[in-house]
């Protein structure tokens, strides 16, 4: 996927930091799986969030309401486990905790590495010297999302999400070390400081988001297209009056 974006120059939208041209995973549910062990034995969405169960005449169906496969442990789990609930419960926390800790050390290293580049692009860093380096981080990012926009990750591909994210902590110190050098040639040897993070509003407020206009140009498309979705949803017969 990557090689291809690449070579066809796509980007989702530029970081207004390090101006990366930056990739978005879309729902990769399916390409994470495929990668994981329950993939890799075609146990499928199927088996464990719509188990076969019975009906008060024993008739047996495939149950439509999607859920946890603990919630119904005997009709998924078990088709293929030998533990009992609790050990396996066990086991799925231990590894949605090391993607987490993962996840988060690899996050701080980024932001460092956007926050840098800005630095370098103020300090007179030019497109060619910064190519590389804008690369790293779009590889870097996009494995991050690729791990941690697929729902379950820990779940249905934990060792694939481990091994991305493992990719994406590489990608982001080959683009930290590019960046060290770089400065040191714009005579910036002083760490860059980042700015406070610590909460979504200062986040926002730090990489120049404009959030009363964003949220002004939100609702004035609510306003204008809502209404419309309504009257032709009305002409379709699939509102009522």
């Amino acid at each position: 996927m990557e090689k291809y974006y690449d070579a066809i120059a796509f980007s989702d939208w530029t970081n207004s930091l390090s101006c990366a041209p930056m990739i978005k995973a879309q729902h990769p549910e399916y390409e994470t799986w495929n990668a994981g062990i329950h993939g890799k034995n075609n146990v499928t969405c199927i088996d464990c969030h719509m188990p076969k169960v019975k009906n008060a005449k024993g008739k047996l169906y495939t149950d439509h309401k999607i859920g946890n496969p603990f919630d119904s442990y005997e009709q998924t789990c078990t088709n293929c486990h030998t533990q009992d609930k609790a050990s396996m419960q066990g086991i799925v926390a231990e590894r949605k905790a090391a993607i987490q800790s993962l996840k988060l050390k690899a996050e701080e290293q980024l932001v460092h590495a956007h926050f840098e580049a800005k630095a370098a692009w103020d300090a007179g860093a030019t497109e060619a010297e910064m190519q590389p380096i804008l690369t790293d981080i779009r590889h870097a990012q996009w494995r991050w999302d690729l791990a941690i926009a697929s729902h379950g990750i820990h779940m249905h591909a934990p060792d694939e999400g481990l091994r991305m994210l493992g990719t994406y902590l590489d990608k982001t110190a080959d683009a930290r070390t590019k960046l060290v050098r770089l400065l040191a040639t714009k005579e910036i040897t002083q760490e860059v400081k980042l700015p406070d993070i610590s909460t979504k509003e200062k986040a926002q407020q730090a990489i120049g988001l404009n959030m009363q206009q964003i949220s002004a140009e939100k609702q004035d498309f609510l306003n204008m297209v809502v209404p419309q979705w309504d009257e032709q949803a009305r002409k379709a017969g699939r509102l009522s009056q």
